[in-house]
Parts: structure tokens; sequence; C-alpha cells
């Protein structure tokens, strides 16, 4: 049986692959040699992740890797070109963001609540001005996105008394932690109660553009949205118009339809909205986390035996077991 071949679409820092020595041999590519390193490869691990070089590279002549590993949650940048036919499985991160990027939410709805912007910037120009802030327990939130991470995001608001609707993309009854799942056909119905609108969706041709004037418009005028799945979920004019003419209160965008986000871009300066670098999800050890976690689905694919997190190139996402339904 001849060696096996793994190419890595490399970003710094690169990660740390020691299991395989011996074992694989290890090939490393960028945005200019990866189509012609393609056809070597049995395993493709797209550690560059931001990068749209693997659906650019695809379609092109050869043979293409038998699995294609990506350490992000989304596969959003590999599809729809991978879902080509050909024999290749798709695997993603899914485990190693959920609690992060939980925590991140809370963080934003507990500062946001609480005015803590108000209080650096009191606090920078020396004044003492007392002020009363919004109480988060009894408070609502609608949870775009019932798959592991926002599962995560609703168990850690239930945790602060906030009552969650959870939206995934069909409905389901009898759902042990949030009672029911609501269809995403449910969302404008449910924007009216909220109080913090959270996006992880993931990204497809059905979610793309979903908040909207529209979505917006059916908000009550003191809620927060907070997106954290995909810029493309959101039509960013229509946020800043809505922000601008107080239709909404505040919003956080740790994602954006450029990336990076444009030094001259108008959302810099939109009051209300608190931005961050795609960084919700990143803790200190991510890339070890990934890393392992690639290794250890390696050792998966050297035995023959099935592999984790294997995203069905239709839908774009991992589906649930039937045990725990969620999508």
């Amino acid at each position: 049986m001849s060696e096996t071949c793994v190419l890595v679409l490399d970003a710094e820092p690169l990660p740390r692959l020691d299991r395989l020595a011996g074992r694989a041999r290890v090939m490393h590519a960028d945005e200019k040699t990866l189509a012609a390193q393609l056809p070597e490869a049995d395993v493709l691990l797209v550690w560059d992740f931001l990068s749209d070089a693997v659906r650019e590279a695809w379609p092109g002549d050869g043979q293409r890797p038998r699995w294609v590993h990506t350490p992000s949650a989304g596969v959003d940048r590999l599809l729809p070109e991978l879902a080509d036919g050909r024999e290749t499985v798709i695997t993603n991160a899914r485990g190693v963001f959920d609690r992060p990027i939980a925590e991140y939410v809370l963080g934003l709805v507990l500062a946001m609540a609480k005015d803590f912007r108000g209080t650096w910037e009191l606090q920078r120009q020396r004044r003492w001005r007392h002020r009363e802030t919004f109480r988060v327990g009894g408070s609502r939130a609608t949870v775009v996105g019932s798959g592991p991470i926002g599962r995560e995001i609703g168990r850690a608001l239930l945790a602060l008394g906030v009552k969650v609707d959870l939206v995934g993309r069909t409905a389901r009854e009898g759902d042990p932690e949030f009672g029911r799942v609501h269809s995403t056909a449910s969302l404008p119905g449910l924007l009216g109660e909220a109080d913090w609108v959270v996006c992880v969706a993931p990204l497809t041709q059905e979610s793309t553009g979903m908040f909207d004037a529209g979505m917006f418009a059916r908000m009550k005028p003191g809620a927060h949205f907070v997106n954290v799945g995909r810029g493309a979920h959101v039509v960013e004019d229509d946020l800043m118009d809505a922000l601008l003419k107080h239709r909404i209160k505040g919003a956080a965008l740790d994602v954006f339809a450029e990336e990076p986000l444009p030094a001259d871009s108008k959302l810099w300066d939109v009051p209300g909205l608190l931005i961050s670098p795609h960084m919700s999800g990143d803790t200190v050890g991510w890339r070890d986390d990934l890393a392992e976690q690639f290794l250890d689905n390696f050792d998966r694919w050297e035995a023959g035996e099935p592999l984790l997190n294997v995203v069905d190139k239709h839908l774009g996402y991992v589906p649930s077991a039937p045990a725990a339904p969620t999508d």
C-alpha cells in the first residue's frame, strides 16, 4: 500500500502535525500552488480555512483528494464545487467552537444590557453619570441555528434566566432542553417578541441574506441583533438603516460580507453597532485543538474506520444523530 499523502493549505501559524511522522507524506501548498498539487493528495487539510483557493482549484483536471477537512464550523468556502459527484468526504471542526462562541455571545448580551460601552466612555471622560441598565433574566432570545453552537448558546442564555426560542431548518416538538425547535418559516413571527436575536445558522442558499430590511422591521425597537454565523446572512445596508433610524436598539457583528472589514466601511461609524474581527470562537490554544481533532480523525482514516463530523455536501452541514436532533 502506497504512503498516504496529506496536502496542507497553510496559514500562519502552521498546524502541529508531529503525529504524522513516519505515517504520511506531508506536502504544503499556498493559493498559487494548490491546483497543481491536488492530484497528488489523498487527504487535504484546509488549514487556511478563510481562503477560497480550494473552491477555485477543485474543478481542474486530475485526481482529487478522497478526504477534505476544514478546521472551521462552516463549509461554505468549499461548496458547491466540492459537491460535484466525486467520491470525496468533507469533515469539519464541529464541537471545537461550541462553548467559546456561546461564551462570546453571552458576553455581548451582558455588555449591551449593562451598557459597558457607555461606562467605559464615561470613565474615559472622567464623568460620573448614574444610569439604569436592563435586566437580562426574564428577557427573550431567538437563536437562529439549532446545531451544536446554537444549542450551546441557548443553554448559556437559559442559565441567565433568558427564555429561548431555538430556530432550525424544520420544526420539532418535544426537545428535551428547549421544548420545541421552531422552523425557519416561523422566524418572522418570533422576532417581534425577542429582546435578543442571535444568528449562528449555517450559510446555505436559503439563509443567504435572510436578515434584511423586512426582518429588522419585524423586531421590536428595544431589540439587539448578534451575528456570529456568516457575514452573508445579513444585508449590511439594511442593518445600518435599522440602527440609524432606531428601528432596533443595537447590534454586534463578528462576521462580515467582506473580511477584513475595510477601514473605509461605513459600518465602523454606525451608532449602537459593536464590531469584532471574526474572533468569537478563537480562544487561547484553539489552533492546537483543531490540529488534534484532525489527527484523531486521521487515526480513524488510517484504520479504515468511519470519519467523524462528515458534512452532507447538499445540506451544507453535518446532520445530527437521531438521538439528539439538531440541524
